[in-house]
């Protein structure tokens, strides 16, 4: 069954959805700042205040695929309010859990209901803005690629000003009017009927967990891992009505850049905090205030970025960031910021919002509106997974410089991709 229009007004609804976007990007990073909090108010160990970041993590990205299908079966807007509703509950849960554990488990049910709304978030606005699409993606780029620097900037404020709590406390009014607003302006398009891939959405959920988990050293999960993924494979080829069926080709290519830019995003904003904290000295407010130069730009070179034609663009964009992680590299000790930090913050800033906005756009083009929820799936899963890998291979590095400048050869590597693409 094809996918109808939805009823809309106005931009109203775009707001909506993109806002729902915002939190699932904002509720990776608004964490890393409270760390040290969190770890001191529950008596958490290193390896345990990990898992504050990494059961968010492991569970959104290994479920991102079968909650956008999901979507396309059973609805896109009955999925998405499912998933906006657990997030919203399991903000609270993790606002007042007395125990680590408690915590911890609060932030898994939180994936799970990010891996629903994210990819049935970008469906609905495809669908519902499809003669507007270059405006809408400029609106989403703006919000994923501004959500991480708006994350170290209200993690830092809340948890100066209110504690750590706060920034969980923080999501839930949101998500609740998110629910609300969705239910009352975005008409639910038809569903596209059929069945779930169950033997396919295990085997997928189990080998991108397992290699998620496994990247943080534990070798025996990686291969684990890679084997579930391998019969993923096999299955997909054999199964009447696939998970991620052979159609999908066509956005392999923009969705493999995702992954390489995901690696990059996420190590950007998890070294950058860092470095202002230990080596500047800064508190975590001021690593948060010095965020917004950072998300402005972002959300500029979003909103400019749709006006814009040619084949050009991205390789152009991404030569920017390439010279902002460049720069940002040097780290000095001594550093300050505007002679250290504003300069690459702004470069960088520019390049990701177009990166964001192209790629999105990219890994979108072509697909049936049957597939919207896959599209979705699927461009948040490259996105999620490919940082994942990424982090754990730059936690390796010696310095935060380093980090930073491996981040740029990555960035340089997109290049050399779009550029032949």
């Amino acid at each position: 069954m094809s996918s109808a229009p939805v009823t809309r007004t106005g931009w109203t609804p775009l707001a909506v959805l993109a806002t729902a976007q915002f939190l699932v990007v904002l509720s990776t990073s608004i964490v890393n700042v409270a760390l040290p909090e969190i770890r001191t108010g529950l008596g958490l160990p290193a390896a345990g205040s990990a898992w504050v970041i990494n059961a968010y993590v492991l569970v959104f990205g290994a479920l991102l695929l079968l909650g956008g299908r999901s979507g396309d079966v059973y609805g896109l807007r009955r999925v998405f309010l499912i998933g906006t509703g657990l997030f919203a509950s399991s903000s609270l849960g993790a606002a007042i859990a007395p125990d680590a554990v408690t915590l911890i488990a609060a932030r898994a049910v939180q994936g799970l209901g990010a891996a629903m709304l994210a990819p049935t978030a970008l469906a609905l606005v495809l669908t519902l803005y499809q003669k507007e699409r270059g405006t809408a993606l400029g609106v989403w780029g703006a919000v994923s690629g501004a959500g991480g620097a708006a994350g170290v900037l209200l993690g830092g404020v809340l948890t100066d000003l209110y504690g750590w709590r706060s920034v969980f406390f923080a999501m839930v009014p949101v998500a609740l009017a998110v629910l609300v607003a969705t239910r009352l302006l975005v008409q639910p398009p038809p569903p596209r009927g059929g069945r779930l891939d169950l033997p396919g959405a295990v085997t997928v959920t189990g080998g991108l967990a397992a290699l998620t988990y496994g990247l943080s050293g534990r070798w025996l999960f990686v291969i684990a891992g890679v084997a579930l993924l391998g019969v993923f494979v096999l299955l997909q080829r054999r199964s009447p009505d696939p998970l991620l069926p052979s159609r999908m080709r066509i956005v392999a290519m923009p969705n493999v850049l995702m992954a390489l830019l995901g690696s990059v995003w996420l190590g950007l904003f998890y070294f950058l905090p860092l470095y202002q904290q230990r080596e500047l000295g800064y508190t975590p407010l001021e690593a948060g205030l010095t965020q917004l130069p950072l998300a402005l730009m972002i959300t500029l070179a979003s909103w400019v970025t749709p006006r814009l034609h040619g084949r050009a663009v991205l390789p152009g964009g991404l030569a920017v960031l390439a010279a902002g992680l460049a720069w940002l590299a040097r780290t000095p000790v001594d550093g300050t910021f505007l002679v250290d930090l504003l300069g690459p913050s702004l470069l960088i800033g520019a390049g990701l919002g177009v990166a964001f906005v192209r790629l999105t756009a990219l890994a979108s083009a072509g697909v049936p509106a049957a597939d919207s929820g896959l599209a979705g799936g699927l461009l948040n899963a490259t996105r999620q997974i490919g940082g994942a890998i990424g982090l754990s291979f730059l936690t390796l590095l010696p310095s935060y410089g380093g980090a930073f400048l491996a981040c740029a050869v990555i960035t340089l590597l997109l290049f050399g991709k779009a550029t032949l693409s």
